[in-house]
Protein backbone atom coordinates (compact mmCIF):
# COMPACT_ATOMS: atom_id res chain seq x y z
CA UNK A 1 0.00 0.00 0.00
CA UNK A 2 1.12 3.56 -0.63
CA UNK A 3 2.67 5.25 2.37
CA UNK A 4 0.70 8.47 2.12
CA UNK A 5 -1.37 10.25 4.76
CA UNK A 6 -4.92 8.97 5.20
CA UNK A 7 -7.87 11.22 6.01
CA UNK A 8 -11.49 10.12 6.30
CA UNK A 9 -14.68 12.00 5.50
CA UNK A 10 -17.59 10.29 7.20
CA UNK A 11 -19.24 13.39 8.63
CA UNK A 12 -18.74 17.10 8.18
CA UNK A 13 -17.74 16.97 11.84
CA UNK A 14 -14.54 15.30 10.62
CA UNK A 15 -13.53 18.60 8.99
CA UNK A 16 -12.07 21.66 10.63
CA UNK A 17 -13.30 25.02 9.35
CA UNK A 18 -10.02 25.25 7.43
CA UNK A 19 -10.54 21.80 5.90
CA UNK A 20 -14.07 22.72 4.82
CA UNK A 21 -12.96 25.94 3.19
CA UNK A 22 -10.03 24.19 1.48
CA UNK A 23 -12.29 21.52 0.00
CA UNK A 24 -14.83 23.92 -1.47
CA UNK A 25 -12.11 26.22 -2.80
CA UNK A 26 -10.31 23.25 -4.34
CA UNK A 27 -13.55 21.97 -5.86
CA UNK A 28 -14.22 25.41 -7.30
CA UNK A 29 -10.71 25.48 -8.74
CA UNK A 30 -11.24 22.12 -10.45
CA UNK A 31 -14.53 23.45 -11.81
CA UNK A 32 -12.96 26.66 -13.08
CA UNK A 33 -10.09 24.78 -14.74
CA UNK A 34 -12.52 22.49 -16.53
CA UNK A 35 -14.66 25.41 -17.68
CA UNK A 36 -11.71 27.37 -19.04
CA UNK A 37 -9.48 24.63 -20.43
CA UNK A 38 -11.62 21.52 -20.67
CA UNK A 39 -9.37 19.67 -18.24
CA UNK A 40 -9.28 19.02 -14.54
CA UNK A 41 -5.98 20.82 -14.15
CA UNK A 42 -2.39 19.62 -13.84
CA UNK A 43 -1.13 16.69 -11.84
CA UNK A 44 -2.13 13.12 -11.05
CA UNK A 45 -2.32 13.05 -7.25
CA UNK A 46 -3.95 9.59 -7.22
CA UNK A 47 -1.37 8.01 -9.50
CA UNK A 48 -0.78 4.44 -8.29
CA UNK A 49 -3.76 4.46 -5.93
CA UNK A 50 -6.92 2.39 -6.22
CA UNK A 51 -10.36 3.69 -5.20
CA UNK A 52 -13.18 1.30 -4.40
CA UNK A 53 -16.69 2.54 -5.18
CA UNK A 54 -19.28 0.62 -3.14
CA UNK A 55 -22.92 1.63 -3.50
CA UNK A 56 -25.48 -0.48 -1.67
CA UNK A 57 -28.13 2.02 -2.82
CA UNK A 58 -28.84 3.55 -6.21
CA UNK A 59 -26.84 6.52 -7.42
CA UNK A 60 -26.30 8.41 -10.65
CA UNK A 61 -24.43 11.58 -9.73
CA UNK A 62 -22.36 10.61 -6.69
CA UNK A 63 -21.21 7.26 -8.05
CA UNK A 64 -20.27 8.75 -11.41
CA UNK A 65 -18.66 11.78 -9.77
CA UNK A 66 -16.27 9.74 -7.64
CA UNK A 67 -15.54 7.20 -10.39
CA UNK A 68 -14.81 9.85 -13.00
CA UNK A 69 -13.01 12.01 -10.47
CA UNK A 70 -10.63 9.24 -9.42
CA UNK A 71 -9.83 8.43 -13.04
CA UNK A 72 -9.23 12.09 -13.91
CA UNK A 73 -6.80 12.32 -10.99
CA UNK A 74 -4.81 9.37 -12.30
CA UNK A 75 -6.13 6.63 -10.02
CA UNK A 76 -7.67 3.25 -10.68
CA UNK A 77 -11.26 2.33 -9.82
CA UNK A 78 -12.94 -0.88 -8.65
CA UNK A 79 -16.74 -0.75 -8.42
CA UNK A 80 -19.17 -2.81 -6.34
CA UNK A 81 -22.94 -2.90 -6.62
CA UNK A 82 -25.39 -3.91 -3.87
CA UNK A 83 -25.09 -7.62 -4.65
CA UNK A 84 -21.35 -7.89 -5.24
CA UNK A 85 -19.78 -8.23 -1.78
CA UNK A 86 -19.87 -11.26 0.51
CA UNK A 87 -21.77 -9.17 3.02
CA UNK A 88 -24.77 -10.72 1.29
CA UNK A 89 -23.66 -14.23 2.21
CA UNK A 90 -23.00 -13.56 5.87
CA UNK A 91 -19.48 -12.18 6.03
CA UNK A 92 -19.25 -9.62 8.79
CA UNK A 93 -18.84 -5.97 7.94
CA UNK A 94 -15.67 -5.89 10.04
CA UNK A 95 -14.09 -8.72 8.04
CA UNK A 96 -15.10 -7.05 4.78
CA UNK A 97 -13.41 -3.85 5.90
CA UNK A 98 -10.26 -5.71 6.95
CA UNK A 99 -9.96 -7.30 3.52
CA UNK A 100 -10.72 -4.16 1.52
CA UNK A 101 -8.26 -2.09 3.54
CA UNK A 102 -5.45 -4.42 2.43
CA UNK A 103 -6.24 -3.91 -1.24
CA UNK A 104 -7.71 -0.42 -1.62
CA UNK A 105 -6.34 3.03 -0.87
CA UNK A 106 -9.76 4.73 -0.76
CA UNK A 107 -13.28 3.37 -0.25
CA UNK A 108 -16.23 5.55 -1.27
CA UNK A 109 -19.37 4.00 0.24
CA UNK A 110 -23.10 4.62 0.16
CA UNK A 111 -24.99 2.47 2.62
CA UNK A 112 -27.90 4.79 3.55
CA UNK A 113 -27.60 3.16 6.98
CA UNK A 114 -25.78 3.84 10.23
CA UNK A 115 -22.42 5.57 9.61
CA UNK A 116 -20.94 3.47 12.42
CA UNK A 117 -20.22 0.82 9.79
CA UNK A 118 -18.02 3.27 7.90
CA UNK A 119 -16.32 4.29 11.14
CA UNK A 120 -15.39 0.66 11.69
CA UNK A 121 -13.93 0.40 8.20
CA UNK A 122 -11.96 3.60 8.82
CA UNK A 123 -10.26 1.98 11.83
CA UNK A 124 -8.72 -0.73 9.66
CA UNK A 125 -5.62 1.24 8.76
CA UNK A 126 -4.36 2.51 5.41
CA UNK A 127 -7.67 2.89 3.56
CA UNK A 128 -9.37 6.29 3.49
CA UNK A 129 -13.17 6.05 3.87
CA UNK A 130 -15.55 8.57 2.29
CA UNK A 131 -19.26 8.70 3.14
CA UNK A 132 -21.19 8.98 -0.12
CA UNK A 133 -24.45 9.09 1.86
CA UNK A 134 -25.65 7.58 5.09
CA UNK A 135 -29.08 7.73 6.69
CA UNK A 136 -28.31 10.83 8.74
CA UNK A 137 -25.99 12.89 6.55
CA UNK A 138 -24.84 13.42 2.96
CA UNK A 139 -21.56 15.27 3.49
CA UNK A 140 -20.24 15.14 -0.07
CA UNK A 141 -23.51 16.65 -1.32
CA UNK A 142 -23.00 19.66 0.93
CA UNK A 143 -19.46 20.06 -0.40
CA UNK A 144 -20.79 20.05 -3.96
CA UNK A 145 -23.46 22.57 -2.96
CA UNK A 146 -20.98 24.97 -1.36
CA UNK A 147 -18.62 24.54 -4.31
CA UNK A 148 -21.52 25.61 -6.53
CA UNK A 149 -22.27 28.63 -4.35
CA UNK A 150 -18.64 29.69 -4.40
CA UNK A 151 -18.45 29.32 -8.18
CA UNK A 152 -21.69 31.24 -8.78
CA UNK A 153 -21.45 34.01 -6.18
CA UNK A 154 -17.71 34.12 -5.54
CA UNK A 155 -18.40 33.65 -1.83
CA UNK A 156 -20.37 31.69 0.72
CA UNK A 157 -20.26 34.25 3.51
CA UNK A 158 -23.31 36.47 3.77
CA UNK A 159 -25.56 34.48 1.46
CA UNK A 160 -29.24 34.04 2.27
CA UNK A 161 -30.35 30.49 1.52
CA UNK A 162 -33.91 29.17 1.68
CA UNK A 163 -34.37 25.41 1.93
CA UNK A 164 -37.89 24.06 1.28
CA UNK A 165 -38.80 20.43 1.94
CA UNK A 166 -37.94 17.50 4.16
CA UNK A 167 -35.20 17.83 6.77
CA UNK A 168 -33.39 14.82 5.30
CA UNK A 169 -29.70 13.92 5.11
CA UNK A 170 -29.07 16.56 2.43
CA UNK A 171 -30.69 19.26 4.57
CA UNK A 172 -28.70 18.06 7.58
CA UNK A 173 -25.42 18.33 5.72
CA UNK A 174 -26.32 21.79 4.39
CA UNK A 175 -27.15 22.99 7.89
CA UNK A 176 -23.91 21.62 9.31
CA UNK A 177 -21.87 23.25 6.51
CA UNK A 178 -23.54 26.62 6.01
CA UNK A 179 -23.71 27.32 9.75
CA UNK A 180 -19.92 27.63 9.80
CA UNK A 181 -19.80 30.67 7.48
CA UNK A 182 -20.12 34.21 8.89
CA UNK A 183 -23.14 36.19 7.84
CA UNK A 184 -24.98 33.27 6.24
CA UNK A 185 -28.73 33.19 6.83
CA UNK A 186 -30.05 29.68 6.36
CA UNK A 187 -33.81 29.34 6.65
CA UNK A 188 -35.48 25.94 6.46
CA UNK A 189 -39.18 25.54 5.80
CA UNK A 190 -39.92 21.88 6.50
CA UNK A 191 -43.27 20.04 6.74
CA UNK A 192 -44.57 19.40 10.28
CA UNK A 193 -43.01 16.19 11.59
CA UNK A 194 -40.36 16.14 8.86
CA UNK A 195 -37.79 18.63 10.08
CA UNK A 196 -34.15 18.32 11.00
CA UNK A 197 -33.39 15.90 13.79
CA UNK A 198 -32.86 17.49 17.19
CA UNK A 199 -29.12 16.63 17.35
CA UNK A 200 -28.45 18.17 13.93
CA UNK A 201 -30.49 21.27 14.69
CA UNK A 202 -28.74 21.75 18.03
CA UNK A 203 -25.28 21.27 16.55
CA UNK A 204 -25.90 23.60 13.61
CA UNK A 205 -27.38 26.24 15.93
CA UNK A 206 -24.28 26.12 18.13
CA UNK A 207 -22.03 26.44 15.09
CA UNK A 208 -24.04 29.40 13.81
CA UNK A 209 -23.69 31.17 17.15
CA UNK A 210 -19.94 30.65 17.01
CA UNK A 211 -19.48 31.76 13.39
CA UNK A 212 -22.00 34.60 13.23
CA UNK A 213 -24.43 32.79 10.94
CA UNK A 214 -28.21 32.64 11.45
CA UNK A 215 -30.19 29.40 11.32
CA UNK A 216 -33.98 29.18 11.44
CA UNK A 217 -36.41 26.32 10.92
CA UNK A 218 -40.17 26.76 10.59
CA UNK A 219 -42.86 24.27 9.64
CA UNK A 220 -45.08 26.49 7.49
CA UNK A 221 -44.75 28.44 4.28
CA UNK A 222 -46.63 31.38 5.78
CA UNK A 223 -44.84 34.65 6.43
CA UNK A 224 -41.92 33.86 4.15
CA UNK A 225 -39.52 36.81 3.88
CA UNK A 226 -37.96 37.82 0.58
CA UNK A 227 -34.47 38.69 -0.51
CA UNK A 228 -33.02 35.18 -0.69
CA UNK A 229 -30.02 34.49 -2.90
CA UNK A 230 -30.79 30.78 -3.21
CA UNK A 231 -33.90 28.60 -3.12
CA UNK A 232 -33.05 24.93 -2.58
CA UNK A 233 -35.18 21.79 -2.47
CA UNK A 234 -34.77 18.02 -2.62
CA UNK A 235 -37.13 15.28 -3.75
CA UNK A 236 -39.76 14.30 -1.25
CA UNK A 237 -39.00 10.57 -1.28
CA UNK A 238 -35.35 10.18 -0.26
CA UNK A 239 -33.30 7.20 -1.43
CA UNK A 240 -33.81 4.16 0.78
CA UNK A 241 -36.54 5.68 2.95
CA UNK A 242 -40.29 5.49 3.29
CA UNK A 243 -42.83 7.51 5.23
CA UNK A 244 -45.13 5.90 7.76
CA UNK A 245 -48.02 8.34 7.19
CA UNK A 246 -50.00 7.20 4.12
CA UNK A 247 -51.18 10.80 3.61
CA UNK A 248 -47.75 12.38 3.77
CA UNK A 249 -48.14 13.94 0.32
CA UNK A 250 -50.94 16.14 1.66
CA UNK A 251 -48.54 17.42 4.33
CA UNK A 252 -45.82 18.11 1.78
CA UNK A 253 -48.01 19.74 -0.89
CA UNK A 254 -47.75 23.34 0.45
CA UNK A 255 -43.96 23.02 0.31
CA UNK A 256 -43.72 22.63 -3.45
CA UNK A 257 -41.26 25.12 -4.99
CA UNK A 258 -43.16 27.22 -7.52
CA UNK A 259 -42.37 30.34 -9.50
CA UNK A 260 -44.30 32.45 -6.98
CA UNK A 261 -41.39 32.17 -4.56
CA UNK A 262 -39.38 34.45 -6.87
CA UNK A 263 -41.80 37.35 -6.37
CA UNK A 264 -40.01 38.16 -3.11
CA UNK A 265 -36.57 36.96 -4.24
CA UNK A 266 -36.28 37.95 -7.92
CA UNK A 267 -32.50 37.46 -8.05
CA UNK A 268 -32.45 34.03 -6.40
CA UNK A 269 -31.01 30.98 -8.14
CA UNK A 270 -32.61 27.57 -7.80
CA UNK A 271 -30.71 24.50 -6.57
CA UNK A 272 -31.72 20.85 -6.32
CA UNK A 273 -29.54 17.86 -5.44
CA UNK A 274 -31.33 15.70 -8.06
CA UNK A 275 -32.94 13.46 -9.11
CA UNK A 276 -35.99 15.68 -9.40
CA UNK A 277 -39.65 14.80 -9.73
CA UNK A 278 -41.24 17.63 -11.70
CA UNK A 279 -44.69 18.39 -10.41
CA UNK A 280 -43.91 17.15 -6.90
CA UNK A 281 -41.24 19.04 -4.94
CA UNK A 282 -40.66 21.51 -7.78
CA UNK A 283 -42.47 22.60 -10.92
CA UNK A 284 -40.91 22.07 -14.34
CA UNK A 285 -41.12 25.84 -14.84
CA UNK A 286 -38.62 26.36 -12.02
CA UNK A 287 -36.32 23.37 -12.54
CA UNK A 288 -35.94 23.99 -16.27
CA UNK A 289 -36.15 27.77 -16.05
CA UNK A 290 -33.49 30.48 -16.27
CA UNK A 291 -32.89 30.71 -12.52
CA UNK A 292 -31.98 27.03 -12.19
CA UNK A 293 -28.34 26.06 -11.67
CA UNK A 294 -29.24 22.50 -10.64
CA UNK A 295 -27.31 20.88 -13.47
CA UNK A 296 -24.21 23.00 -12.83
CA UNK A 297 -24.59 21.81 -9.24
CA UNK A 298 -24.70 18.19 -10.47
CA UNK A 299 -21.51 18.67 -12.50
CA UNK A 300 -19.83 20.15 -9.45
CA UNK A 301 -20.32 16.85 -7.66
CA UNK A 302 -17.42 15.56 -9.74
CA UNK A 303 -15.24 18.58 -9.04
CA UNK A 304 -15.91 18.42 -5.30
CA UNK A 305 -15.39 14.63 -5.35
CA UNK A 306 -11.97 15.24 -6.87
CA UNK A 307 -11.19 17.70 -4.07
CA UNK A 308 -12.19 15.13 -1.45
CA UNK A 309 -10.20 12.31 -3.07
CA UNK A 310 -7.13 14.50 -3.32
CA UNK A 311 -7.50 15.65 0.29
CA UNK A 312 -7.96 12.11 1.63
CA UNK A 313 -4.82 10.73 0.02
CA UNK A 314 -2.65 13.70 -0.93
CA UNK A 315 1.03 13.38 -0.09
Amino acid sequence: MASRPVRHLISLDDLTDEDLRHLIERGAAFSANTASAGTAGPGRPLDGLVTGIYFAKTSTRTRTAFSAGALRLGGGVVTYGPGDLQLNTGETSEDTGRVLSRMLDVLVARTAGDPAEMRAWARQGGMAVINAMSADEHPTQALADLTTLLRHFGRVEGLRVLYVGEGNNTAAALALALSRFPGVEFELRTPPGYGLTAPVLEKATRQAARSGAVLRELHTMDGLPGGFDVVYTTRWQTTGTSKPDPRWRDVFAPFQVRAELWEGSPKAVFMHDLPAHRGEEVTAEVLDGPTSIAFDQAENKMHSAMAVLEWCRAS
